[in-house]
């Protein structure tokens, strides 16, 4: 029996690849997600292992720990003065102080404009490249030499071949301080990673550092090296005896390479990110493997009867498809694996299409990889081919000896409608409970809202073959008018065998679901964010950072207002601080000004109570309010990073809107912000002008800032529509990644198609015995191909929509909007319809090109 299996898999070697090409897809988006994500992990370890390499210990400052939603606080700075206390230790061999910043040193373009790292750090270094502390130094220097007076600079390397900058070329880089021009004198890379993805960096003598990251007379951190025999362990307990606690943190060189790589920790979610459409593409295929091997054994119905009569048991049978199925899903596996090496490359580049390059090193191809790879590969294909494999195992000896002998019917035959609605109960009920249920922790959450869309999709699928004539008298309609017999009998085919349309445009449903969820959902957000903008903001123009996101210099809003070019100029500052011992972003505002550029929506207050606020009041959002029992008069306790404290007394409360609230859960007066916080930056300037916007008070805005180049000047409509353009690029993204979905199903569509030409060769030979032409017998198979995309679409539009509706329902506390973008919809009809078109391509050429006479003589 296995070697009828291995024979028959060779004498059907077409469609086992149109079968695997599924699971290669698949398992080569796992793999290839393996492969990109542990070559990342791998460039940041480099990174914070090279870092600390021949470093024993490290100091650094004390301050508060302070972490929300993902982004942590840097450790404030320390006094030059601990460098000479730890030198003067007797367990130090050699020590060296460094300066570190990693969001104030912009490299400016050629053009002036800073360099965008969306997001990525921009590392500002203020090095001791002495030959004593050599051995502490991060970077490796390519070329050139190490700045070693003011105006000189050490750039990337990275940097330097994107914006074409050589040795000895001038660059403007923005800090803290204007714009200024430097020398670049050297080339390097962060320890031996190839790339820090958008990352920059800019090495400068510690002293300029200083005075360009305004830490004079400060340092962020000192690194050490221990004597001969005294262990790091010893080393950092003689330290910290001999340094002031409150003042510094003494850690080994180790433990903050652990601490640093936390940092590194986003690639974790990219990771489930990218599995999560490797288990979409993997669901898909396993409705295209269900399918295909379905109809394979319905064809070899007469088959199996044979071997059953030879004496072959229902076991034998049964493991004779199951080893077909394990053989595919095998081979697709291995060749998947190696095609995630490329997929890998595809998906990087992807990111740096969309300005998102991650930082790489040399190609990581774990063990873990391929062994996930395999087994997710196999156990998905004879899962799928199991329960094709026990229908086989139904047919009785006597068909060999009937003349178009089918496979008997399942006993749960009669059963499946109940099957389904029960399957789309539980499915509507995980998904109930994972958006409704507000104390569920994350991880259950998640996994009811993965299983009750999996379970929906199967229900609909279950259930799918009991409405398939209904929708293909509706979409096959217009293939009957334009097609003449062809396009009736593509409509009558397609209803022939419902069961087997609906497996086929299951597959095709998944992928349009998903895509119109995310479409209808993506709409919704935009509106949402472009309201939540226009009930907020008053002002005209908004300034924020190149990128649109990141804070930016304090510098930038002084000069506007220096300059005198608006009417009303009103900074918003932004920084993480600790509320009563709860992390939230704490905003600084200018009592006197920001009412005139942003609208309060009051609960208990007014704008008069803005003069108020002092270096004792904050304003706080009703949202903080009512989960702390806070009210008018309550007190409140604000930490900074650096330690200092603030007491504060709520003076009023305001309801921002939910979805895009432009303030922090609490906001002081600019005057205590900037006491608390060193170096504090603006979020947003907002700016009145007189008149309205235009382009010369454009023009005058964009020159008063002209020395600080990541500050963008916008108006707010322009604003909004940048924000809709950066929400369309991850849109894409995803498009991209749901595509592969889809590609799935186009794989699907043609192995069903091919499979029924195979099937159907003595009909279409009698077909062409009577008179239809080759040019019809293509127009039939391409009409019913597109029929069979159209009953995926008619499928998958409501249930992306009615899961859209679903998540809007349940994040209705952030006032998400439900808009269908109808004109969006009709575009994936037409996607799917050319779907349907490039599915039918190879399938019609083979059907029109049957000998007649061959045909009617096939069995």
């Amino acid at each position: 029996m296995i070697g009828v299996s291995l024979k028959g898999l060779a004498g059907r070697k077409l469609r086992a690849l149109l079968t695997a090409l599924a699971i290669i897809l698949g398992v080569a988006m796992v793999s290839g997600t393996y492969v990109l994500t542990d070559t990342i992990d791998k460039a940041f370890s480099q990174i914070f292992q090279e870092t600390y390499a021949n470093t024993d210990a490290v100091v650094n400052g004390r301050g508060a720990d302070i972490e929300f939603q993902g982004e942590s606080t840097a450790t404030p700075p320390i006094p030059e003065e601990i460098l000479e206390q730890v030198q003067s230790v007797s367990s130090v061999e050699a020590a060296a102080g460094t300066v570190f910043d990693q969001r104030d040193a912009k490299i400016l373009t050629k053009e002036g404009k800073a360099v965008n790292t969306n997001g990525a750090p921009s590392f500002g270094f203020g090095l001791d490249t002495s030959e004593e502390a050599s051995r502490f130094n991060p970077l490796k220097l390519l070329d050139g030499t190490w700045a070693d007076e003011a105006g000189e600079v050490v750039i990337d390397s990275g940097t330097a071949d994107r914006e074409g900058y050589a040795i000895g070329d001038k660059v403007q880089i923005s800090t803290l301080e204007p714009a200024e021009e430097f020398e670049i004198v050297g080339l390097a890379q962060y320890g031996n990673t190839d790339s820090l993805g958008n990352a920059t960096f800019a090495a400068f003598t510690i002293s300029e550092a200083q005075r360009l990251l305004h830490r004079d007379g400060q340092l962020d951190a000192v690194s050490v090296a221990a004597r001969d025999g005294v262990t790091p362990t010893a080393l950092v307990k003689d330290l910290r005896s001999e340094l002031p606690g409150d003042v510094v943190n003494v850690r080994t060189g180790l433990e903050q390479a652990d601490e640093d790589a936390e940092s590194a920790e986003f690639t974790t979610f990219i990771r489930y990110f990218l599995l999560a459409f490797a288990g979409i593409a993997l669901f898909v295929g396993a409705f295209v493997i269900f399918n295909t091997l379905s109809i394979t054994v319905a064809q070899r119905t007469r088959e199996f009867a044979t071997l059953r009569t030879l004496g072959a048991s229902r076991r034998q049978v049964l493991g004779s498809v199951i080893l077909e199925a394990l053989v595919i899903g095998l081979l697709s596996a291995i060749i998947g694996l190696f095609a995630g090496l490329g997929l890998a490359i595809g998906l990087n580049e992807l990111f740096k299409a969309l300005n998102l390059e991650l930082p790489s090193t040399d190609t990581v191809f774990a063990t873990r990889t391929i062994v996930v790879s395999l087994l997710i590969g196999t156990v998905v294909t004879v899962l799928a081919g199991l329960f094709p494999a026990i229908r086989a195992t139904r047919v009785p000896p006597i068909a060999a000896v009937r003349e178009g002998a089918e496979l008997p019917k399942s006993r749960l035959a009669p059963l499946a409608p109940y099957f389904a609605i029960v399957t789309i109960a539980i499915a509507v009920a995980l998904l109930g409970l994972a958006m409704f249920k507000d104390d569920l922790a994350t991880a259950p959450r998640l996994l009811s809202i993965a299983g009750g869309v999996l379970l929906l999709f199967l229900g609909v699928a279950l259930i799918s073959s009991r409405v398939v004539r209904p929708i293909a008298r509706v979409v096959g309609w217009p293939a009957t008018q334009i097609g003449g017999v062809a396009g009736r009998l593509a409509k009558e085919n397609s209803m022939r065998n419902p069961a087997r349309t609906a497996a086929t445009a299951a597959a095709l449903m998944i992928g349009v679901a998903l895509v119109t969820f995310v479409g209808v959902l993506a709409n919704g957000m935009k509106e949402s964010n472009r309201g939540a903008i226009e009930d907020q903001v008053q002002a005209d123009y908004v300034v924020t950072a190149q990128d649109g996101f990141s804070p930016f210099v304090a510098g930038a809003g002084d000069a506007l207002e220096e300059a005198g070019v608006g009417e009303t100029v009103t900074p918003v500052r932004s920084e993480l601080g600790k509320i009563d011992d709860e992390a939230q972003y704490v905003t600084g505002i200018d009592p006197d000004s920001i009412a005139e550029t942003y609208a309060f929506e009051w609960q208990d207050g007014s704008n008069a109570v803005l003069a108020e606020l002092g270096r004792d009041g904050a304003i706080v959002a009703k949202g903080f309010a009512d989960d702390n029992d806070l009210r008018v008069g309550s007190p409140l306790e604000l930490l900074a990073p650096n330690g200092s404290t603030a007491l504060l007394e709520v003076k009023a409360v305001y309801e921002p809107p939910p979805f895009f609230p432009l303030l922090g859960a609490v906001s002081v007066g600019r005057e205590l912000f900037d006491s608390l916080y060193e170096r504090p930056r603006n979020q947003y300037v907002f700016v009145n002008v007189e008149g309205s916007a235009s382009a010369a008070a454009t023009k005058e805005l964009e020159t008063a800032v002209a020395d600080f180049p990541d500050a963008k000047v916008q108006t707010r409509e322009g604003w909004i529509k940048q924000q809709d353009e950066d929400f369309n690029t991850f849109l894409t993204m995803l498009y991209v990644l749901l595509a592969l979905s889809v590609i799935v199903s186009l794989f699907g569509m043609v192995n069903t198609l091919v499979l029924s030409v195979f099937e159907r060769t003595r009909e279409l030979g009698m077909l062409r015995a009577v008179g239809m032409t080759r040019r019809q017998i293509r127009r039939m198979v391409r009409h019913e191909s597109v029929i069979t995309a159209l009953i995926g679409t008619a499928l998958g539009l409501p249930l992306g929509i009615f899961l859209a509706a679903l998540v809007t329902q349940a994040l209705g506390q952030f006032d998400l909007r439900f808009e269908v973008p109808y004109s969006l919809l009709v575009v994936f009809a037409v996607i799917a319809i050319v779907v349907g078109i490039v599915a039918a391509i190879a399938p019609a050429r083979r059907a029109a090109r049957l000998n007649v006479l061959e045909a009617l003589q096939y069995e």
